[in-house]
């Protein structure tokens, strides 16, 4: 399929044939007919990326705080591998479009409906897209495909008007009159409204005024003396600002436009600098109005598909998107005579030049459209790369996010090994990985990948719920499988790929790096001629984790299943032993945004009479080092600091090794691959695996019931 992406590095926008996407689980797959261009945003996107490095900078000091605090903890050579990364890769544009449903993974739609789509990331300038359910609406009757292209839009127009809880007759300013500010002022009209636009291109103003204004000013102070008498001398009662630009001068200006206690909305992406003197005077209540409505940014809602009760929240951003339809099928929302421009998408960076102001034409709403043939569903594109010959270990690579892209795939290159095809949800990501790393195909259907002649072996780092599915797979395939940690996210998926090992005679290797790194590699060695038993104290400050982020949904197992997993791997290491049982308590929380869980006590004890406790909490200061053990045993002691440094302490004298941090990564991958070449057991067993996988069920189960909880 085709699709419009920008380049990071480069900034050149351009139309690539990519893989088709999947559909998605309680979702839907589209054929996209028409998608709109968000002038405003699109604009500011490609022209931020186009910018010199500095000027990237300048606008974006979080950015440059968080290369900095990389710096710091991972050295700089790390630190520049990691950006060099993300600038090799490609970004998507678009977040509004229309077609028709290919294939349905849901009940709330069938092959054949017309639909508009939504959300960045997904809605995007594409031939195909994939859609959770949420993000969808259907078309009525008699909507056309073109005009159900603005949903979005319109949707965050029709957000701002909510948000600014408006009365009939009451008087309303709009500052910024491009696309969204024209919707706005449709909204408020037929809302029975006085409007007022403002913007500073002069150019607009017919248009605003076709749409319903009662007057339009110039955007600057020298029209409020004229708005001010308009109003009786009252002032606005709101104003809604549209417009987008890093200057401040918008809310300033709104402040001065509204009434004491009067209501200001910022919908446009502006400066936020508010001037204390006129805001203390009015107390005007000032609001932002997030996106297109109630859902957004909550994966919960429109990854997952859980809505929100019409009783409590009436206008969800799905419930937005068909209202504004309903508008556009009675004739009350206009946004058909918006369109300036239709660009077929083999030509759409055409439209990139007219935004970013290259070619000098007045423009507003820009349509991408695809074509009415039938989308060829190809989720395999060759790349343009250097054709390896076949090695002895030709991979297939599942999943290919920052940890792949930073910690594995850099370390297979380098080994005498071909990479044959690289598969991911995101096709763009597994275009952008594809090239990047000399896979010679990129693709988004992963079984394929697994059960392609061409492939013998397999790596997986796929969000942690897709893990026991692409293991199973694999191990029935008779390929020798690594997956990055979790094994599996629950005991069905375990017993599953159990029995699958047992009768395939799998061969599967988990992502526990840190105990290859040479910092537990000098504590193993420091305690190989122990006879007694030791204890393993591991105290790890994990950072805090919002409850909107991916691995705190239930789906992917929760971060004792997803990372704790890796500490109870360095002490079966240590100890040479599995757990027999464990008991686990956490905090408890009355805060909303604390999670009780991520806040733990663990105590195992081992089968040859070791005892860990892991201390794993979420609730520190990062600026402290992550991780931090030490292990005790035959009056002697190893004290790991966070990959830097090892103290071992024997007989009064203490012995430092210095180490760069790194945490067994390489060392890994190098140690899997030598395994699969020469036919040996993997580095780390089976069983090993599976009894720190059983651990982790057994803390979850241990926190839930307050009992300790024996593994055998």
């Amino acid at each position: 399929m085709l699709q419009v992406v920008q380049h990071q590095k480069s900034g050149v926008v351009s139309v690539e044939e990519l893989p088709a996407p999947i559909c998605m689980k309680e979702g839907i797959l589209v054929q996209t007919a028409f998608s709109l261009i968000s002038a405003g945003t699109e604009k500011t996107s490609v022209t931020g990326t186009q910018a010199s490095y500095f000027q990237r900078a300048k606008k974006q000091p979080e950015q440059v705080r968080t290369v900095i605090d990389n710096v710091k903890k991972e050295g700089l050579f790390s630190t520049i591998s990691k950006v060099r990364t993300k600038l090799e890769s490609y970004k998507v544009l678009g977040y509004s479009a229309s077609g028709v449903v290919i294939e349905s993974g849901c009940n709330e739609f069938s092959v054949g409906d017309r639909v508009a789509c939504a959300g960045a990331g997904i809605a995007v300038h594409a031939e195909v897209l994939s859609v959770p359910k949420n993000l969808a609406v259907k078309i009525p009757a008699h909507v056309s495909f073109e005009d159900a292209a603005y949903t979005t839009v319109a949707s965050i127009a029709m957000q701002g008007v909510r948000q600014a809880d408006l009365r009939l007759g009451e008087t309303v300013a709009v500052i910024g009159l491009g696309l969204i500010g024209q919707i706005t002022v449709q909204l408020l009209k037929a809302s029975g409204c006085t409007v007022i636009g403002m913007d500073i291109k002069e150019e607009l103003f017919d248009k605003a005024l076709e749409y319903g204004c009662d007057a339009v000013y110039l955007s600057n102070p020298d029209s409020i003396k004229t708005i001010n008498s308009l109003t009786k001398g009252i002032g606005c009662d709101a104003v809604i600002i549209t417009a987008s630009t890093s200057s401040s001068e918008p809310i300033d200006l709104a402040i001065k436009l509204t009434r004491k206690k009067g209501k200001v909305v910022i919908v446009g992406d502006v400066g936020m600098t508010i001037p204390r003197s006129p805001f203390y005077e009015k107390e005007p209540d000032i609001k932002i109005s997030c996106s297109y409505g109630p859902g957004r940014y909550d994966s919960n809602y429109e990854l997952l598909g859980h809505d929100y009760p019409p009783a409590y929240v009436r206008w969800t951003e799905n419930r937005n998107m068909l209202s504004v339809l309903d508008l556009i099928s009675q004739k009350k929302l206009d946004v058909n005579s918006l369109t300036t421009h239709i660009v077929p998408i083999d030509n759409a960076t055409d439209a990139y030049e007219i935004i970013t102001g290259k070619v000098k034409e007045k423009y507003l709403g820009i349509l991408i459209k695809y074509k009415d043939e039938t989308v060829d569903l190809k989720r395999i594109i060759k790349l343009p790369v250097k054709i390896y010959p076949q090695a002895d270990i030709n991979i297939g690579f599942i999943g290919a996010g920052s940890h792949a892209q930073f910690y594995i795939l850099p370390n297979l290159k380098a080994n005498d090994i071909s990479l044959v095809g690289v598969s991911t949800f995101s096709p763009v990501e597994s275009q952008s990985v594809g090239k990047k790393f000399g896979f010679h195909y990129s693709s988004t259907d992963s079984i394929e990948l697994i059960n392609n002649p061409a492939v013998n072996t397999v790596f997986c780092a796929s969000w942690h719920n897709t893990h026991a599915q692409y293991v199973l797979e694999s191990v029935k395939a008779g390929k020798p499988i690594y997956v990055e940690k979790p094994l599996a996210i629950n005991k069905e998926e375990l017993n599953e790929i159990d029995e699958a090992v047992r009768n395939h005679n799998g061969r599967v290797m988990a992502g526990f790096n840190r105990r290859f790194s040479e910092s537990f590699r000098e504590i193993s060695k420091f305690f190989a001629y122990r006879k007694n038993p030791m204890f393993v104290s591991y105290r790890v400050n994990a950072g805090f984790i919002p409850k909107t982020h991916w691995i705190q949904n239930p789906e992917h197992g929760g971060r004792i299943i997803g990372e704790v997993c890796h500490f109870i791997d360095c002490m079966v290491y240590l100890t040479n032993s599995r757990p027999v049982h464990v008991f686990a308590e956490s905090l408890s929380f009355s805060s909303y945004e604390a999670i009780d869980r991520d806040n733990v006590v663990i105590t195992i004890k081992f089968s040859e009479g070791s005892t860990g406790v892991i201390n794993y909490l979420s609730n520190g200061d990062t600026s402290v080092d992550k991780e931090y053990c030490e292990v005790f045993c035959e009056n002697s002691i190893a004290v790991m600091n966070n990959f830097v440094s090892v103290e071992l302490v024997r007989g009064g004298k203490s012995n430092w090794k210095r180490f760069d941090g790194k945490k067994g990564h390489k060392e890994e991958v190098l140690a899997t691959i030598d395994s699969i070449r020469n036919g040996k057991p993997m580095p780390i067993s089976y069983d090993e695996i599976r009894a720190v996988t059983l651990t982790t069920f057994a803390i979850e189960e241990s926190l839930s019931t307050g009992k300790i909880i024996n593994l055998y």
